[in-house]
């Protein structure tokens, strides 16, 4: 299979599986609003979940909390992705054109700093669509460039809707190494299962620790 083709999957399978998975989990929320930070040893962009507030998510803000515990004296730049994070799935694709924004802006403005990215749910998704897609493809129109991996020190996704499709971050031949793609039994989201708490406990149930302990170890 050609890498275009692995792409195009990858693309579709996020976008159509978090449409079939998350439709009946939450509710919906009003459009973020994040400002790009000045330049910091570290830069977390993160995705929240369909349905949550904007700014980092329950979620992303335990990630974020945990791994700020875990870097001693080191700055630490959070940027919330901004995107509606509603129903209409196919709206991810703003998250993932703002996210590579901002990416891109660190990449080129901040060359000492390494990011982290991660993402809850639908914002999984979106961090899957911004490291399989290089090509304009179903409203994302802003790829990555080719020098942005070696900036990624690493990447949490939780609760991921790729996975259920089976192509968790973690299969990733330019990122999976960099990654943990977090899945608690039963989630729905990201497994066969029909276990819908098992989706929102993300963070507390010590997930966000595991994957902000895996990060840190990267960094």
């Amino acid at each position: 299979m050609t890498s275009n083709a692995v792409s195009n999957r990858s693309l579709r399978a996020a976008f159509a599986a978090v449409v079939v998975a998350g439709s009946a989990l939450f509710t919906p929320a009003m459009l973020p609003i994040a400002n790009a930070a000045a330049c910091k040893d570290i830069q977390v962009v993160f995705a929240r979940g369909t349905g949550e507030p904007p700014g980092l998510g329950r979620v992303g803000q335990a990630f974020v909390d945990s791994l700020r515990g875990r870097l001693g004296n080191r700055s630490v730049g959070v940027y919330a992705v901004n995107y509606p994070a509603t129903y209409d799935f196919l709206a991810a694709a703003d998250g993932a054109n703002d996210a590579s924004a901002f990416i891109q802006d660190v990449v080129n403005s901040c060359p000492d700093t390494k990011l982290v990215l991660g993402g809850y749910s639908q914002g999984a998704a979106i961090i899957d669509v911004i490291t399989s897609v290089p090509f304009p493809a179903v409203g994302f129109n802003n790829p990555l460039p080719p020098n942005v991996p070696d900036r990624v020190a690493g990447l949490a996704v939780f609760g991921n809707p790729t996975t259920k499709v089976g192509l968790p971050l973690t299969s990733s031949p330019v990122y999976g190494g960099k990654a943990i793609d977090l899945c608690n039994p039963g989630d729905p989201v990201c497994s066969d299962g029909n276990d819908v708490p098992a989706h929102r406990s993300y963070g507390p149930d010590g997930t966000a620790g595991q994957a902000a302990a895996f990060v840190a170890s990267l960094l």
